[in-house]
């Protein structure tokens, strides 16, 4: 089983991106972010032509996630509780044996501005909605956490240090997850490993391997325990075809 998360920076600019990497990797469930549509516009029919189901929570022109599947996915959580206010920003649904939520995480902006604390409650109320759940079934939630939560997963821990996703809160909410029974499932596999997920389109920071590390599968033992390749897909943060990618990487993991 082909799990996957990408932030696509903007699903209508990048459909056709996403259905050249579907064809490509074949995955089974996929979380999307950052869809930038409201529920009504979402291209169902589409994805329905290459196999995939689709169940979104949208927003126009900003924020909405949506899950992919190839077997039937039911809806059990739209919307992250208490949290309404900060947009489109969690759904959850029920794939086979597998629950799967995928996430897009406040950003923040800076420490100095008024989104940071409320990036950091929107964290503390997403701890809150997994403290809910069984760490002993097969769950995954995946997404753009906005958050680096080790020195190995950003290109300058020292210049950025204490700044936005670098900072001590951040990384504390970010542990706190892991304590509720989830794991990184590329950590796992990678104990040591610096590859990054994000690249600023400025100043050549792809190719300068200037990034980070911030989209995340996160897996409940049981799914750890099935995990045997995990790889952020770097190639699909180029060009193909002549169309533009998203500024993040998709990332994906085999499970057994």
């Amino acid at each position: 089983m082909r799990i996957a998360t990408w932030n696509v920076n903007g699903l209508r600019a990048r459909l056709d991106f996403v259905l050249l990497w579907l064809r490509a990797r074949q995955p089974d469930v996929v979380g999307l972010q950052e869809l930038k549509l409201p529920d009504d516009l979402f291209p169902h029919d589409v994805f329905d032509a290459e196999g995939y189901q689709a169940v979104c929570h949208g927003q126009k022109s900003w924020n909405g996630v949506a899950i992919l599947s190839r077997k039937p996915a039911q809806v059990s959580q739209a919307g992250l509780p208490g949290e309404a206010e900060f947009g489109a920003r969690l759904i959850t649904a029920q794939v086979e044996d597998l629950a799967f939520t995928t996430v897009y995480c406040p950003n923040g902006k800076s420490v100095e501005h008024a989104d940071f604390p409320r990036k950091l409650a929107w964290f503390d109320s997403l701890e809150a909605h997994l403290a809910a759940g069984d760490p002993g079934v097969q769950a995954v939630v995946c997404g753009d956490f906005n958050i680096c939560p080790t020195a190995l997963d950003t290109w300058d821990e020292a210049g950025h240090r204490g700044r936005i996703f670098h900072t001590d809160a951040e990384r504390d909410r970010f542990a706190r997850l892991l304590e509720r029974g989830y794991g990184d499932l590329y950590r796992d596999l990678h104990p040591e490993g610096t590859d990054f997920s994000w690249w600023d389109y400025r100043g050549g920071a792809f190719h300068r391997r200037q990034g980070l590390r911030i989209d995340f599968l996160l897996g409940t033992e049981p799914v750890r325990r099935r995990a045997r390749h995990v790889q952020i897909d770097r190639d699909w943060r180029k060009k193909q075809e002549g169309l533009t990618a998203s500024d993040h990487a998709p990332v994906f993991a085999d499970l057994d």
